[in-house]
């Protein structure tokens, strides 16, 4: 075996321990944790991210990069103690223009990556590029906010289920992706920003979070399924996607490979929630502003 296929042998053992025990912890923080809580653990995540964006402006100061992830951290604390009850911020402006936000800025990101590399110019503004961090991470936290507090003074796991949902949807259209895209991807989807990924592959995983939805439906312990579930869960596939794509345009632009090491075999933290910052907010969005308020 050459050095290059241990390396990557290698990569591929730590990347299955860390998910082997990031999967529990995940869990654990979805069920386990009360709203303001699970809310703190967003924010250290949010942050992190915040931190990692830094390296798409391109400083190198640590200074700077703390201090932009900081500031994350005060705006955030701000939103999260500004709920005069934070197990009924489903009503809250903040959260509402978020979400809506969040919504516009991912359909944003569809001509960004559509049309790039022609809209690399703006690129090179650092201003731009700091109001497209606030654009991925505050939306987010908004969507992983709402989720997790739909209707908790009637079911106080209801949020979990949903937010686990929509992870298990994400992660499964990409392991669908995967190996659909590595054994009969011909078709490249985005070349130009990531030459990985097939038409063959987005198919895979359409396929694949279709039968998640199924499984939902049927075996889920959520007392009311949206008839729409299945038609929402495509969308948000597609979005999540795009938001791949979108770290990945950024990441070519910035000329780096992962956005840190901060998770062994994965990369950063941005590599491994880069498809749920668009998916979150996406599907709170859809729900929340679209179709009823999450009265199913």
């Amino acid at each position: 075996m050459n050095s290059f296929n241990k390396k990557k042998e290698d990569t591929l053992k730590t990347r299955f321990f860390t998910t082997i025990i990031l999967i529990p912890i995940v869990i654990a923080i979805l069920f386990l944790l009360s709203p303001e809580k699970f809310g703190f653990i967003v924010i250290i995540v949010c942050t992190l991210g915040a931190w990692e964006w830094t390296k798409f402006i391109g400083w190198k100061s640590q200074k700077k990069r703390i201090g932009f992830a900081i500031s994350f951290t005060i705006i955030l604390l701000m939103i999260q103690f500004s709920f005069s009850d934070i197990t009924k911020i489903i009503n809250e402006p903040i959260i509402i223009y978020g979400l809506w936000i969040g919504l516009i800025w991912w359909v944003i990101t569809i001509f960004l990556t559509i049309t790039y590399p022609a809209s690399t110019f703006l690129f090179n503004s650092v201003i731009m590029i700091i109001l497209f961090g606030f654009l991925t991470i505050i939306p987010f936290y908004c969507g992983m906010m709402t989720l997790r507090t739909i209707s908790y003074h009637t079911n106080t796991f209801l949020g979990s289920w949903w937010l686990l949902y929509v992870m298990l949807l994400v992660w499964g259209s990409d392991s669908g992706a995967y190996a659909f895209g590595r054994t009969i991807g011909y078709n490249k989807l985005a070349p130009k920003i990531s030459p990985n990924k097939t038409w063959e592959g987005l198919l895979g995983g359409l396929i694949i979070s279709e039968i998640i939805s199924w499984l939902f439906i049927t075996f889920a312990p959520v007392y009311i399924i949206p008839n729409y579930l299945k038609t929402i869960s495509i969308i948000v596939v597609i979005m999540s996607i795009f938001g791949d794509l979108t770290e990945s345009m950024f990441k070519r632009q910035s000329n780096i490979k992962d956005s840190s090491n901060l998770i062994p075999g994965h990369g950063g933290i941005l590599d491994r929630i880069d498809s749920l910052t668009a998916a979150i907010p996406v599907f709170a969005g859809l729900n929340l502003l679209i179709f009823n308020g999450f009265s199913f």
